[in-house]
C-alpha cells in the first residue's frame, strides 16, 4: 500500500476519484471521456501547485519517503553488468555502502551509494544507511581502484549520517572520512556525486567531492539535520519545521548558495511514484556531465575540483 504524506493526501483523493469514476463507467458501459479528461487536467495543476509551494520541511519528508528509491534501485536502472565489491580489507564489508564496477550504455563506471532498508531486518542490516569507517575505507579502495583503471567515479548519497557508535569512533569514524576528502579532491579520474535522498553532515561529505556535485529536486543537504538543529536550539524536536527553514538546506538553496553545481529534476511528484522515470532523468544527467568531465586534462580537472570546494563560504579576515 503507498505511503502518504500530509501533503499529498488531496492528491491521492483526487486520483481515486478519478479511478472510482472510471471503474464505475466500465462497470455501466458509460462514456465519462470528457469527465475524466477534466479531473486529470485538476490533478496535474494540484500536483503542479502543491510541489511547487512545499516548505523546506516537506521536502525533507520527501527526501525520506519510505516509497524513494534507494542506491541499489538506481543503480540496477541504470547501470549494466553491476558487480559489486565488497570490504575495506582491514575490517569488514559495511553494507551501509554499496559499490562496484558496472557500465551505463556501454560505459564503464565506478558507481558507489550509501544504502537504506526497505523493512526492519533490511535497515538493522544496512545500519538505517549510516556507514561506519570500514564503509568509508571501502568507498576509498573502490576509488583508488577506479583510479587505477581510469574510470569516472559516480558517487550516490543517501545518509542520516555516519553511524555516531562508540565502535564507530574507535575504529576512525573521523580519520576516515577526513582521507576519503582528502583523497577525492586529487582524484585523477572524474568524479560526480548526486544527492539522491539525505546529505547529512560529514556522513555524506565522504563520499561527495566531486567535480560535479548535484541534487535531485526533493533532496536536502546540511551540516546537521532540522531535529538535531532542534533538539541543541530549542532542547525539543517540536521546531524541527522551524529549524529546516533556519538551514536552507534544499536543492535550490544549495544551488543559490553556490555549494552544489546543479538540479535534477524528479518526475511530477516525487521519484517515489516512478522509479523508471527517475532514473531515465539521472542517467541521462550523469552521461551529460561525463561527456563534459572527460573532454577536460586530469590536471586542470583536479584544479578546478580544488578551486570549487576552497571558493566555498564567506569568511572576513
Amino acid at each position: 500500500m503507498r505511503t502518504l504524506l500530509d501533503f499529498e493526501r488531496p492528491i491521492a483523493e483526487l486520483e481515486a476519484r478519478i479511478e472510482e469514476m472510471k471503474r464505475l463507467a466500465a462497470e455501466k458501459d458509460l462514456d465519462v471521456s470528457s469527465a475524466t479528461a477534466v479531473l486529470e487536467e485538476q490533478l496535474i495543476d494540484l500536483k503542479k501547485e502543491t510541489f511547487r509551494n512545499l516548505t523546506r520541511w516537506q521536502r525533507v519528508q520527501l527526501s525520506r519517503h519510505p516509497d524513494r528509491p534507494y542506491s541499489l534501485d538506481y543503480i540496477q536502472r541504470i547501470c549494466d553488468d553491476f558487480i559489486e565489491i565488497h570490504g575495506d580489507r582491514q575490517v569488514g564489508d559495511d553494507k551501509a555502502i554499496v559499490g562496484g564496477f558496472a557500465k551505463i550504455d556501454g560505459r564503464p563506471v565506478m558507481i558507489i551509494g550509501q544504502q537504506k532498508g526497505r523493512n526492519t531486518k533490511d535497515r538493522q542490516f544496512r545500519n538505517f544507511g549510516m556507514p561506519n569507517p570500514e564503509g568509508y575505507r571501502k568507498a576509498l579502495r573502490l576509488m583508488k581502484m577506479a583510479e587505477k583503471f581510469g574510470v569516472p567515479v559516480i558517487s550516490l548519497i543517501d545518509t542520516p549520517g555516519a553511524y555516531p557508535g562508540l565502535e564507530a569512533e574507535e575504529r576512525g569514524q573521523g580519520e576516515a572520512i577526513a582521507r576519503n576528502l582528502r583523497e577525492m579532491f586529487v582524484l585523477q579520474v572524474p568524479v560526480i556525486c548526486v544527492v539522491i535522498g539525505e546529505g547529512a553532515s560529514g556522513g555524506a561529505l565522504g563520499i561527495a567531492i566531486g567535480d560535479q556535485v548535484l541534487m535531485l529536486e526533493n533532496t536536502w543537504y546540511s551540516v546537521i539535520s532540522p531535529e538535531s538543529c532542534s533538539s541543541i536550539l530549542w532542547r525539543s524536536w517540536d521546531y524541527k519545521e522551524q529549524a529546516a527553514e533556519a538551514l536552507k538546506l534544499t536543492a535550490s538553496d544549495m544551488m543559490g548558495n553556490g555549494l552544489v553545481d546543479g538540479i535534477i529534476p524528479e518526475p511530477l511528484g516525487g521519484a517515489h511514484l516512478d522509479y523508471d522515470a527517475a532514473s531515465e532523468i539521472l542517467k541521462a544527467e550523469i552521461l551529460l556531465q561525463l561527456d563534459k568531465l572527460e573532454a577536460i586534462p586530469a590536471e586542470r580537472r583536479i584544479d578546478q575540483r580544488i578551486e570549487k570546494f576552497s571558493g566555498m563560504g564567506v569568511f572576513v579576515e
